[in-house]
């Protein structure tokens, strides 16, 4: 069997710990971390790897090679409490070598004319000094998934002269769900330190893009800080998105000044509005009273 049952924070191994390079020590002492769970799984054989390599005709780097024949794939999640639930919220994944996939032989539809990846190569997209060279849609690269980042985009592994691709040409490239390319690393070492030393937070590789990480996001890594964490990523700019909501200011009972209510005419008793003053006593002589004398 490729996996067994996760194992939970309690029940780690040895060689989990070296795998996990004791990250999960770090979050189990964070506040708030409630489970830590890993997926363990066999390693890989060789003759699945060799039959990999001549499937795509493409040579796995040898960092890469050596992480399969350690563990064929890896997938660590934890998990937080937020309003009496518990949600997973970390998740630091490596797909296993039968799931590390073209990215272009994935089609959506069956139809034979159907759109394909290579109908959205975007050339503007250019190299830059920062940046090198983008990986390529059509035959001029070879892409393959290693995270599928819980749909928020794609880590891939990037053969960037095309096929018969050699270990020397790959690089760590992530997809944003525009379709635009973001480097990462030159290895899958690399790469990987950066998994988790960024505690698999959501949305982690956007800090690596020209447009950072959700409102959301910026929530989490608050919270939870990344061991390794760029601090340009919390500017007085981005800070405007952070909640600085203070209870005890917020809540703080105010002492509000009593106005005394100005009281009305006293109403007289036959319940007519009249002057102010004792009512007057005298009666018209032409009234039906009792005549004047003179």
């Amino acid at each position: 069997m490729e996996e067994t049952p996760p194992l939970l924070l309690g029940s780690r191994k040895p060689h989990l710990e070296k795998l996990t390079l004791g990250v999960t020590h770090i979050l189990e002492s964070s506040p708030g971390v409630t489970e830590v769970t890993i997926i363990e799984k066999a390693p890989a054989e060789c003759h699945m790897i060799s039959s990999w390599e001549q499937k795509n005709n493409c040579v796995l780097p040898e960092d890469l090679k050596n992480f399969y024949l350690m563990t064929n794939g890896f997938h660590m999640t934890w998990y937080v409490k937020l309003d009496e639930h518990t949600i997973p919220l970390g998740s630091m994944a490596v797909n296993s070598i039968s799931k590390l996939t073209q990215l272009n032989q994935s089609s959506t539809y069956s139809l034979p004319n159907a759109p394909t990846l290579a109908d959205l190569e975007d050339d503007t997209q250019d190299a830059s000094e920062n940046q090198p060279e983008k990986p390529h849609f059509d035959s001029r690269s070879a892409i393959f998934e290693l995270d599928p980042c819980n749909l928020n985009g794609k880590v891939c592994l990037a053969y960037k002269r095309g096929k018969p691709a050699l270990a020397q040409d790959t690089e760590i490239w992530f997809l944003d769900r525009a379709l635009y390319w973001h480097f990462l690393t030159d290895t899958f070492t690399a790469y990987y330190r950066l998994l988790i030393t960024h505690l698999g937070l959501p949305q982690w590789e956007y800090a690596f893009t020209s447009y950072g990480i959700s409102p959301q996001a910026k929530q989490w890594f608050n919270m939870h800080k990344p061991i390794t964490y760029n601090t340009n990523l919390l500017t007085e700019e981005t800070d405007s998105f952070v909640n600085k909501l203070d209870p005890s200011k917020v809540f703080k009972s105010k002492n509000k000044t009593l106005v005394p209510k100005k009281k009305g005419p006293v109403q007289p008793a036959g319940g007519q509005k009249g002057p102010t003053g004792p009512p007057s006593t005298s009666k018209s002589s032409s009234g039906s009273g009792n005549p004047v004398r003179k």
